[in-house]
């Protein structure tokens, strides 16, 4: 189901067992010297064998100023939580980029106001014309 068919996005969306599996195995498999917490560099190698690229300073940055200070690094409990944050928008992104390609018919890689217009027609056929001119503006 799209997302916007649901009305907004998922609640929270939840690993299967096996990818749990898999992610609890990176950490431990990063946990190179079986402290409990991987620190920034683990982290990045780890982020690389879930999600094939490796975080930018900035991301790092980021969740290692979320870890708590009084800890050497990213807990497995922390480490579950970012993973299922960066899989979730991974999916959300993913759910955007079909919904805009099944609007995008001649493949351009953006949308006409013929297509936009084709397109709320299809998802909110009571929306008046003036309102679609209007979000069209809005976003191109």
């Amino acid at each position: 189901m799209f997302f916007s068919q649901a009305g907004a996005r998922p609640r929270m969306w939840e690993a299967s067992p096996s990818e749990y599996k898999k992610w609890v195995e990176v950490f431990k498999a990063c946990d190179e010297e079986n402290k409990g917490c991987l620190s920034r560099e683990n982290f990045k190698v780890a982020v690389v064998m879930l999600f094939g690229y490796k975080p930018s300073k900035i991301e790092a940055d980021a969740v290692m100023s979320s870890v708590d200070p009084n800890t050497s690094g990213i807990l497995l409990k922390e480490f579950l939580d970012i993973v299922r944050k960066k899989k979730e928008a991974q999916l959300y992104r993913n759910e955007i980029r079909h919904i805009f390609t099944a609007f995008d018919r001649h493949y351009r890689g953006y949308l006409t106001l013929e297509d936009f217009k084709k397109a709320f027609k299809q998802v909110a056929p009571k929306l008046s014309e003036r309102i679609i001119l209007e979000v069209f503006r809005c976003v191109n």
